[in-house]
């Protein structure tokens, strides 16, 4: 039995169930699946090329090539920018055009640049949040968006 459990072939086959397992209890997006079965498949290696070094080489291999042929078939994910029911908010600093500013928004402060970058918008003008790119708010003065209205 001891010489049975020594084998590398059974000791792949144990490893690749146990990570294959693991999935089921812990979600890794399928990365300790695709470990398990790449260990799966080094066992059936195993058979013809006896040399352990050389077969933990094949599994991190194969691992590496299924982990990132994996991520390309998975969808990407689409980035979703939850901005509250109120999109509107009140300059701190005035938002120089291709510089910036600070927007008071939801109760906290944040980076905000104008989608309209002809004219400075001054401090404590009320601005309407358009967007989010990473951490900076994308603003229209209020002001300007009511004459846009008005005009249509």
């Amino acid at each position: 039995m001891a010489n049975f459990l020594s084998s590398p072939t059974i000791i792949w086959l144990i490893i690749g169930s146990i990570l294959c397992f693991t999935e089921l209890f812990i979600p890794t997006a399928f990365t300790s699946f695709i470990l398990g079965l790449s260990a799966i498949i080094v066992a059936a290696i195993s058979l013809a090329i006896p040399q352990i070094s050389l077969q933990i080489a094949i599994w991190m291999g194969i691992s590496l090539g299924l982990v990132v042929g994996s991520r390309r078939l998975l969808p990407k994910r689409k980035k979703s920018i939850n901005l509250g029911d109120d999109r509107t908010g009140e300059t701190l600093t005035a938002i120089v055009p291709g510089k910036g500013g600070r927007v008071l928004y939801e109760g906290g402060s944040w980076q905000a640049r104008s989608e309209y970058e002809e004219q400075t918008i001054p401090e404590g003008q009320q601005v309407y949040v358009l967007g989010k790119q990473g951490n900076t708010l994308i603003v229209l003065p209020q002001n300007l968006l009511e004459e846009k209205i008005s005009e249509d």
